[in-house]
C-alpha cells in the first residue's frame, strides 16, 4: 500500500522545487533587457568599432559626414559638392512672341564695292607716284562717292595675248608676229599669260602659264595662216566670256588691225558685253600702219587687207581705230598705234608699266539699287586745296597730267 502513493509524492515535490529557478531566470531577463538596449544605443552613436557585414564578413566602410547621399550595405553613393565659385547658368534667350497670320522673314542688305583702277601719267606717259587717297575724287552719275579703300598695285599681271593672224597680206602677218614677240619679251617672271589667235574663229594656243618658253612655242606655231576672215568681235566676246571664270584683275592685249569682216556679233552686242564684264582691261595695239600709209599714196588701199575685204577704204580703217579706242576707254586701258616696228618694244614696255603701276580705288556706291543699269564714272585728281593737281617738271614748268580710268560699270541685277 505504501508503494502505491510514493510516485505522486515525489512528483509534487519536484514541481515545487523547479518553479523557483524559473522565477529567478525571468527576473534576470527583465533586469538585463534595459541594460542591453542602452548598450546598443551607445555602440550605434560611437563610430569607433567597425561593424561586421552579414555578406562577406569584411569591415563596413565608414561614411564621412560630408559625402552625403543615401547609403546601403556597400557604402555611400558619393554626391560631389558644388564649388562656391561656380557661376549660375545664363538665362535662356527670350523668344519673341509669334503674331498670328504674320510670316517669318529676314532682312539682308548687300551693297557691293566698286573697284576702279586709275592710271595717272604725264602727257609723255610717265607715271606720277606719291598720290594719296585725298587726291582722288570719284563721281558716279555726277554724285560724289566716298572712297573707302586705296592702294597702289604693283602685282604680277594676268593677261591674254589675242592676235589677229589670218590669210590677209604678208606685211600684216609679219607685223603681228613682231608685235607678239615684243610683248613676250616684256613679260616678268611671275606674270601669267595665255596666247590665242583668231581668223574666222578664235583658237587657244597655250593656256595661262608663267613659262616664257611656252609662250614663245605658241607663237612659233603661227606660220601658215588659214582663213582670210578676221572676226574680231566674235573672238573678243569669246575671250571675255572665258575670263569671267578667272578671279582677280585681267588684261587683254589685242594685236589687230581692228577690221572685222564676218562676225556674227554686231558692234552693239560686243559693246554691251564689255560693259557687263568686270575686272578686265583691254589694251589694243594696232598693226598695219605702214601698209596703210603706203597704200594711201599708191592707191592700193582696197587690197591692203586681203581677199576678205577687197573694197576696204581709209574710212574703214579710221572706224576700226575708233572702235579700239572705245574698247580701251570703256575698260580703263589705252590704245596704241605704232607707225614703225621699232615702236613695238617701247609700247609694250609702256603697257607693262601701266598695268603694274596703278592706283586702285574702292567705294560703296551711294545708289545701292541692284537694277542692272549702266553708271558712268569720272575720276578727278585734285590737290590739297580741292583744285586741280599741279605737277611740275625738273625745270619748274607745269606739266599736264592724264587720268585714265574706265568710263563706267554695270550694276548687279537681282530678280525679285
Amino acid at each position: 500500500m505504501f508503494n502505491r502513493h510514493k510516485p505522486s509524492t515525489l512528483v509534487g515535490k519536484t514541481g515545487c522545487r523547479s518553479g523557483i529557478p524559473m522565477m529567478i531566470l525571468a527576473g534576470l531577463l527583465c533586469v538585463s533587457l534595459p541594460a542591453a538596449a542602452q548598450d546598443q544605443q551607445g555602440q550605434s552613436s560611437s563610430p569607433q568599432t567597425p561593424a561586421q557585414t552579414p555578406d562577406n564578413g569584411k569591415p563596413k566602410q565608414d561614411v564621412p559626414a560630408e559625402a552625403g547621399g543615401p547609403t546601403d550595405n556597400i557604402g555611400p553613393y558619393a554626391i560631389p559638392k558644388k564649388k562656391a565659385d561656380d557661376a549660375p547658368p545664363p538665362p535662356p534667350p527670350v523668344t519673341p512672341k509669334k503674331i498670328e497670320d504674320m510670316p517669318d522673314y529676314s532682312l539682308k542688305v548687300n551693297v557691293p564695292l566698286v573697284n576702279v583702277d586709275v592710271l595717272v601719267t604725264t602727257k609723255d606717259g610717265q607715271f606720277i607716284p606719291g598720290l594719296k587717297q585725298g587726291n582722288f575724287r570719284v563721281m558716279e552719275d555726277g554724285v560724289p562717292q566716298q572712297v573707302s579703300h586705296f592702294a597702289v598695285s604693283e602685282a604680277p599681271i594676268t593677261a591674254v595675248l589675242l592676235v589677229e593672224f589670218a590669210s590677209t597680206t604678208w606685211p600684216l602677218l609679219v607685223e603681228s608676229l613682231n608685235a607678239s614677240y615684243a610683248f613676250a619679251n616684256s613679260l616678268k617672271k611671275n606674270d601669267w599669260v595665255a596666247v590665242a589667235y583668231y581668223d574666222m574663229q578664235p583658237h587657244i594656243l597655250v593656256d595661262f602659264t608663267q613659262d616664257k618658253r611656252a609662250v614663245y612655242g605658241a607663237l612659233n606655231q603661227l606660220r601658215i595662216p588659214g582663213f582670210a576672215e578676221t572676226n574680231e568681235f566674235d573672238a573678243l566676246y569669246d575671250t571675255l566670256d572665258r575670263l569671267e571664270r578667272v578671279e582677280g584683275k585681267k588684261y587683254i592685249i589685242l594685236i589687230s588691225t581692228g577690221i572685222d569682216t564676218f562676225s556674227k556679233l554686231t558692234l552693239d552686242k560686243i559693246t554691251k558685253k564689255i560693259k557687263d564684264t568686270k575686272d578686265v582691261t583691254i589694251f589694243p595695239v594696232s598693226i598695219g600702219w605702214y601698209l596703210r600709209e603706203y597704200c594711201e599714196v599708191h592707191h592700193c588701199t582696197g587690197s591692203s587687207h586681203g581677199i576678205a575685204s577687197p573694197h576696204i577704204q581709209t574710212i574703214d580703217y579710221l572706224q576700226a581705230d575708233n572702235e579700239m579706242k572705245t574698247f580701251a576707254a570703256m575698260t580703263g586701258g589705252r590704245a596704241y598705234f605704232p607707225r614703225f616696228q621699232a615702236e613695238f618694244g617701247e609700247d609694250f614696255q609702256q603697257i607693262g608699266e601701266d598695268i603694274r603701276r596703278q592706283y586702285t580705288l574702292s567705294y560703296a556706291p551711294s545708289n545701292s539699287k541692284l537694277d542692272g543699269t549702266y553708271r558712268k564714272l569720272k575720276v578727278q585728281v585734285v590737290g590739297p586745296d580741292g583744285g586741280p593737281l599741279k605737277v611740275k617738271d625738273q625745270k619748274g614748268k607745269d606739266v599736264k597730267i592724264d587720268v585714265v580710268a574706265r568710263d563706267g560699270y554695270t550694276a548687279k541685277h537681282t530678280v525679285d
